[in-house]
């Protein structure tokens, strides 16, 4: 479909999310299911699932996210593939049971969210995706984490960038990540290694 004016202005782009959508990409491609309903959460400029469905085409996507710029760009990507990107919800995963009016999903993505929100973010992230998902079913999720002396310099140093600009923010532990997603009934299966100092971590629902 060819850009229509409304989405040329509405259609937006990052840096960070161009670079970094090929390699959570390549992952993505071995580990989703055939035909899985993904509900990504905070989708952002809606880059990523944009590409992701361009490298399997047996996906479908969902945006959301809580910023009117964001859904406006979701919006216009989604006009770009009506058949698999669908059109963005507003969602803030802080709200209580936000979950409940989410259907069809298979498995949950969320990229670069947790650590520019408050913590309350993170944890409602966990029990949505412990509600939300069946046995069996995926929460992908990619940033940056701390892990003790293990962790990256320039993880460090971004923590203290961001809890400078607001002390709710913070790159995040991940075995505080670990623990509350398995608080909520999804086991921690891998995490793989991504440019930069990032990580994607893959969880799945146990029971």
């Amino acid at each position: 479909m060819t850009d229509t004016p409304a989405n040329a202005i509405n259609k937006r782009e990052a840096p960070s999310a161009s670079r970094n959508a090929g390699p959570i990409g390549e992952e993505l491609r071995k580990l989703l299911p055939e035909n899985t309903n993904v509900l990504e959460i905070a989708s952002g400029t809606g880059q990523h699932g944009a590409h992701f469905c361009r490298m399997r085409p047996d996906i479908s996507w969902q945006y959301t996210d809580i910023d009117e710029q964001a859904l406006s760009s979701q919006a216009a990507y989604a006009g770009e593939n009506t058949q698999q990107l669908f059109t963005p919800i507003k969602l803030n995963i802080m709200e209580d049971k936000w979950w409940q009016d989410i259907e069809n999903v298979d498995a949950i993505y969320c990229a670069n969210m947790i650590h520019i929100a408050p913590w309350a973010a993170a944890i409602g992230l966990a029990k949505g995706a412990g509600k939300r998902l069946m046995a069996g079913e995926f929460v992908f999720l990619y940033g940056p984490f701390l892990e003790g002396r293990d962790s990256a310099p320039s993880n460090l140093a971004f923590d203290l960038s961001l809890k400078s600009r607001n002390p709710q923010w913070g790159v995040r532990n991940l075995d505080d990540v670990k623990h509350i997603f398995a608080d909520n009934g999804l086991s921690f299966q891998r995490k793989l290694g991504m440019p930069r100092d990032n990580y994607l971590l893959v969880f799945k629902r146990t029971v």
